[in-house]
């Protein structure tokens, strides 16, 4: 696993452990606060997704504007203003976890096939 494998895979586990703790105070406490909610989803949310959202506004400026990330940036957002919080972090989560395997899948096919 490289450096950056392992940076993505921490960032992973960290908003992953935040996601599910916000989610479990707002079921088990029944806490509805709408504001204090939704900060507390977008700190998760900034943890596993600030690179892809960086990237969707860098490739917008370059002409590159339907690309991935900006349709999960435009997702998610979505989902902050529909109120979905829960679901905005769990996506930009899945597609960070789908991210992770592709680069070790890629990893390991160029490793193979340089062997």
């Amino acid at each position: 696993m490289t450096r950056k494998q392992k940076k993505i895979l921490i960032r992973i586990i960290i908003s992953g452990i935040l996601f599910i703790a916000v989610s479990l105070f707002s079921k088990i406490s029944g806490y509805d606060n709408r504001i204090v909610l939704l900060i507390a989803y977008l700190i998760p949310y900034l943890i596993i997704g600030y690179d892809i959202i960086f990237k969707a506004g860098r490739n917008i400026f370059n002409g590159q504007v339907f690309d991935e990330n900006f349709l999960m940036t435009i997702a998610t957002i979505g989902a902050f203003v529909l109120r979905e919080y829960p679901e905005a972090v769990a996506v930009m989560l899945f597609y960070q976890v789908g991210e992770l395997f592709q680069s070790i899948a890629v990893d390991k096919s160029r490793k193979s096939i340089s062997d």
